[in-house]
Order: structure tokens, then C-alpha cells, then sequence
């Protein structure tokens, strides 16, 4: 599907590949098997492979590895995020401040990745979670500086806002100074021409293909069993009132 709508690279989800595994997107799926689902991905498509690859999967030790083993296997990149240990999605509620890495730990983990790979061309992206733990623009901006500074080669702020307000005020601090990397997961419905006139460098359309297919499969699961009715709103599976 990639290939056929011109898309130009895949985001190698942490959603998507634990969903696919029956396993909760807290880092429940160890790292060799995420490797394993990569090189079937890379064989299939020919498309260049940035891999959510949360924390890296523990400390910098962990990280740089894992860099090695994707070089291995044809990806072309990894995302790392600056969150503890195992980490927690980032769009559950409640994210929280003590959840973060401190900054100096996380540059030392992007120094060492950086240090690690073997080709000039492999991408290490930091992504920067301080909108999500609750914490402003300041704290957003700092890290950002820092990890860019440490050598990331692009910098993937997020945010759960369902309106792009704190992107929009980030980018215009930020002012271009390092490649940026978006993921409008929960403020889609911003025009995607807004994010070209940010000269964002990378949009990511994270999980609206699984998420899609899901509401698919509700709506196959009920008409297999006209005793229940599928709420997508609510997201939960209703039996029918007799009539």
C-alpha cells in the first residue's frame, strides 16, 4: 500500500508491530522480535524503514546494538525517544514529568548510536516527549537543542493535543534549525499544507492504516454475528436487544 500510494519511506510503528503480536505497546515485545519483524519488511517493500524504536530498549549499551543489528538488516534508521525504561505509550493518559530521561542521559544514548553505526547514511532521530509528560515549551526547546547538539540528524517533537497548537509554537521557536519530524496522530485534521509551510521536514502517518483496519474488522466481526452491534465510538462490542 506504501509503495502503491507514493509513499516515500515506512514508519516502522511500536504500535503497530506489538498490536500485531498480541502485546501491549509498552516494550512487552523484546527487540530481537521487532528485528525479525523488520527484515521481512525491508525484503517486502524496498522502501527506506525508520523504526519507532522507543527507548532503545534500555540504556546507551542497548541502543547502539540495536543500531548495529538494523545497519545489518537493511533499515535505514531508528527513532529513539527520551522516556525511561520500559516506556509507556505516549498517548495514554497521564503521562508524567518522572517519566522522562534526564536530558544528559539521553544525549550520552544518541552520542553512542551515533557512534556505533557503521553507515554514513543511517538516521537517528531523537524524539522529544516533554509536551507529552506535561511540561511547556521551554522544556521542549531545551531538550530539542541538547539531543541536536549530542548529533541526532532530526528532531521528532510530539504532542497529544488534538489541535496542533503546540507544534505550531514550537516550530516557531525553533526556527528551522535542525531537520523536524511530526506525527499529527492526534491532531490530523490540520491541513497538511500548514506542515509544508513549517518546512517540516517529515510528516509521519503513524498508525491510521491499523487503526482503519480495526474498525474493518469490528464491522466483518458483527455481521458474523447479527446477536451483536459494534460501537466504534465508544469502542466496545454490544449484544442486541431481542426484539
Amino acid at each position: 500500500m506504501c509503495i502503491r500510494d507514493r509513499f516515500k519511506g515506512i514508519w516502522g510503528s511500536g504500535l503497530s508491530i506489538s498490536a500485531a503480536m498480541g502485546v501491549r505497546d509498552a516494550n512487552e515485545a523484546s527487540w530481537t522480535q521487532v528485528l525479525d519483524v523488520l527484515e521481512l519488511m525491508v525484503d517486502s517493500s524496498g522502501l527506506p524503514i525508520l523504526l519507532d524504536g522507543d527507548t532503545g530498549y534500555g540504556n546507551y549499551n542497548n541502543a547502539r546494538r540495536l543500531v548495529r543489528k538494523l545497519e545489518e538488516r537493511g533499515v535505514a534508521g531508528v527513532c529513539i525517544e527520551d522516556k525511561v525504561f520500559p516506556k509507556q505509550n505516549s498517548l495514554l493518559e497521564g503521562g508524567r514529568k518522572e517519566n522522562l530521561a534526564p536530558i544528559e542521559e539521553f544525549c550520552l544514548k544518541i552520542k553512542a548510536c551515533k557512534d556505533f553505526q557503521r553507515d554514513p547514511d543511517f538516521q537517528v532521530v531523537a524524539r522529544v516527549e516533554a509536551f507529552i509528560a506535561g511540561w511547556g515549551l521551554d522544556e521542549a526547546l531545551k531538550r530539542a537543542e541538547a539531543y541536536r547538539e549530542a548529533g541526532a540528524d532530526a528532531i521528532l517533537i510530539h504532542s497529544k493535543k488534538t489541535d496542533c497548537g503546540q507544534i505550531e509554537s514550537f516550530v516557531k521557536e525553533w526556527k528551522n534549525r535542525h531537520p523536524l519530524v511530526i506525527v499529527p496522530t492526534k491532531y490530523y485534521t490540520t491541513p497538511t499544507q500548514k506542515f509544508r509551510d513549517w518546512k517540516i521536514s517529515t510528516v509521519i502517518w503513524a498508525n491510521h492504516n491499523l487503526r482503519a483496519s480495526i474498525a474493518c474488522l469490528l464491522y466483518t466481526s458483527d455481521a458474523a454475528d447479527d446477536s451483536l452491534r459494534v460501537d466504534l465510538g465508544g469502542r466496545r462490542i454490544i449484544k442486541k436487544k431481542k426484539k
